[in-house]
C-alpha cells in the first residue's frame, strides 16, 4: 500500500474510533418516545407497515393453504395464546404456508408464518402452542428492532476495528491478515450471540405464555427433544431449525424452567388434533393410503378420544378419496355425539357438495348459519355450495358481505374476483382484482385493474360516489407503492 493511501486509511480509522468513543448521546440512536427502549429506531406503528409489507411479499412468492377450517384454527388459537402473552399490539396477520417442512416465523408488526409440516410434527397441541408462543415472544420483544439497533451500536466499533485491521495490513505487518480474520470473526460472533439471546427469551417468555395459557411447559422440551432427533438422522435438518438452532443446553435449560413451573391437567384439545388430521391428508399423496392408514389407526384406538379423532381423519381420507358414503357414515357417527361440532358440520356439507348434492349442502347448513352467521369456514362451505349449483349471484352476495369482515383476505378475493367474472359484473372484476394485488404487493396490477373499472364505471349515469371511490384507490395504491419504494 502506498504511502498516501496509508495515511487516508489512518485518518478514516482515527475519525470512526473517535466516534466510537464519544460520549453516548452521539454513539447510540436517539432515546426512545413510545415508553420503550427500542422506539427510537422503528416506533409499532412504523414495524406495523413493516410487517403488512412483507406479508404481501410472502403472499406473492409463496404457496399457501386456502383451506378455512385450518386457516380459522391459526387464527383464533393465536389469539387466544396471545391474551397471555406480553404482547401489547394485537394487530395479528397470519400467514398458513404450503409446505411439509417443519417450519413457524415471526415478522415485525404481528406477522405469525405457520408451515403446514409444523402440524404434522408437533404431536399435541401443547407442543404447537410452544412454536407459536415462542414466535409470539419474537413479536412482543420486538426482537427485530432490537436487532437493527444493535447492528447501529455495533457498527461503528466493529468498522473502525476492521479498518485498524487493513492498516496493519498496509504497513506490512505480519499480523494483518489474522487481525482482519479476527475482527470479521469477532463482528459475526456478536451476531449470532444477539440471536441466541433472542431465542433464550422467546423461550422464557413463550414457556411463561403455555403456562398462563394452561399448557404443560414440558412439552415445549419434548418437540425441541424430537427435532434433535430429527436432525441427528437427517443430512439437513429441519427448516425450523436453521432458524432456531436447538443445542442439549438449549433443551435442558426448557427442561429446567419447566420444572419450576406449575403444571396442570392439561386438555390437549381434540379441535388441534382433528385439524392435525386434516392436514396429514392433505400431505398424502395417496388418498387410498391415507384410507388405509386410518382404518388401522381407528381400529388400534384406546380411548373413546382417540377413536372420534382417527374416525375424523378417515372421514377425510373417505372426502379425499371420493368415497362419499364411507365419509357421511364416519361423520354422522361424529356428528350423533357432537352436532354443532363445527368442523364436523363442515365437513360433512363438503361430502354433500363434492358428491354433486350442493343442495342437501345449502339445506344441511342453514341452521348453523343462523346460530354463527359469521363463522368463516362454514361461510366458506355455503359459498362452495352456492358455486357448486352455478348460483354466481347468491354466491357473489355472500363473499362481499364476508369481505366486509375479512377486508385482508387475500383468498377471499381472488375468489370474488373469478365469482363476479361468472356473474357477469366486469366492474367489479376488476374492483376485486385490484384488491387482491394489493394485498400480494403487484401494485401496478391494481392500477392498471382500478383504472379499467374506472373506465367502466365513468360512462355509466349517476355514479360518481362509486367513480369517487375508484379515483380515492387509485391514490391509495399510489402513495402504499411510494412508501414501499422510498
Amino acid at each position: 500500500m502506498s504511502m498516501r493511501r496509508f495515511v487516508q486509511f489512518s485518518r478514516i480509522a482515527a475519525s470512526i474510533l473517535v466516534l466510537s468513543q464519544a460520549p453516548v448521546a452521539l454513539a447510540q440512536p436517539q432515546l426512545p418516545t413510545l415508553g420503550d427502549r427500542i422506539s427510537g429506531i422503528f416506533s409499532l406503528e412504523e414495524e406495523h407497515r413493516l410487517g403488512r409489507d412483507f406479508l404481501r411479499s410472502v403472499r406473492r412468492s409463496a404457496p399457501t393453504i386456502n383451506d378455512a377450517l385450518l386457516n380459522d384454527y391459526v387464527v383464533n388459537f393465536t389469539h387466544n395464546l396471545a391474551v397471555h402473552s406480553d404482547l401489547q399490539d394485537h394487530r395479528l396477520a397470519f400467514i398458513l404456508i404450503d409446505s411439509p417442512a417443519l417450519n413457524a416465523f415471526a415478522a415485525p408488526g404481528g406477522i405469525i408464518g405457520v408451515n403446514g409440516g409444523l402440524f404434522l410434527n408437533a404431536h399435541t397441541e401443547g407442543e404447537f402452542a410452544s412454536v407459536m408462543a415462542h414466535e409470539l415472544a419474537h413479536v412482543s420483544q420486538r426482537h427485530f428492532a432490537r436487532s437493527v439497533e444493535d447492528a447501529e451500536r455495533r457498527r461503528i466499533p466493529e468498522l473502525a476495528t476492521l479498518l485498524a485491521s487493513v492498516i496493519l495490513m498496509g504497513s506490512g505487518s505480519s499480523s494483518g491478515p489474522a487481525a482482519v480474520m479476527a475482527a470479521q470473526g469477532r463482528a459475526i460472533e456478536n451476531q449470532l450471540r444477539f440471536s441466541r439471546q433472542n431465542e433464550q427469551e422467546a423461550d422464557r417468555i413463550g414457556l411463561r405464555t403455555m403456562v398462563n395459557a394452561g399448557y404443560d411447559p414440558n412439552d415445549m422440551a419434548k418437540l425441541f427433544e424430537r427435532l434433535m432427533d430429527m436432525s441427528r438422522f437427517s443430512s439437513r435438518p429441519p427448516e425450523f431449525l436453521l432458524s432456531h438452532p436447538v443445542t442439549e443446553s438449549r433443551v435442558s435449560d426448557a427442561r429446567s424452567r419447566a420444572t419450576r413451573l406449575p403444571v396442570r391437567a392439561v386438555d390437549n384439545g381434540i379441535e388441534y388434533h382433528l385439524m392435525r388430521s386434516r392436514m396429514q391428508v392433505h400431505y398424502e399423496a395417496n388418498k387410498t393410503t391415507a384410507v388405509d392408514n386410518f382404518t388401522r389407526a381407528l381400529a388400534a384406538a384406546r380411548t373413546p378420544t382417540d377413536e372420534d379423532i382417527n374416525r375424523y381423519a378417515l372421514a377425510v381420507a373417505y372426502l379425499a378419496n371420493k368415497q362419499h358414503a364411507q365419509a357421511h357414515e364416519a361423520l354422522d357417527i361424529l356428528l350423533a355425539k357432537e352436532p354443532n361440532r363445527i368442523t364436523y358440520v363442515v365437513t360433512k356439507a363438503d361430502v354433500f357438495t363434492d358428491s354433486g348434492q350442493p343442495q342437501a349442502a345449502l339445506d344441511y347448513l342453514e341452521r348453523h348459519l343462523r346460530i354463527n352467521p359469521s363463522n368463516h369456514p362454514l361461510t366458506m362451505a355455503h359459498v362452495s355450495a352456492l358455486l357448486a349449483r352455478q348460483d354466481f349471484t347468491g354466491a357473489v352476495r355472500v363473499l362481499e358481505r364476508h369481505a366486509v369482515a375479512r377486508p385482508e383476505d387475500h383468498d377471499l378475493w381472488y375468489l370474488i374476483a373469478e365469482t363476479q367474472g361468472q356473474a357477469g359484473d366486469i366492474s367489479k372484476v376488476h374492483q376485486a382484482r385490484a384488491e387482491y394485488f394489493i394485498l400480494t404487493g403487484d401494485f401496478r396490477s391494481a392500477r392498471e385493474q382500478l383504472n379499467y373499472a374506472l373506465r367502466i364505471e365513468t360512462g355509466r349515469d349517476n355514479n360518481l360516489p362509486l367513480v369517487s371511490r375508484l379515483r380515492q384507490r387509485v391514490s391509495d395504491v399510489e402513495a402504499l407503492q411510494r412508501r414501499t419504494q422510498s
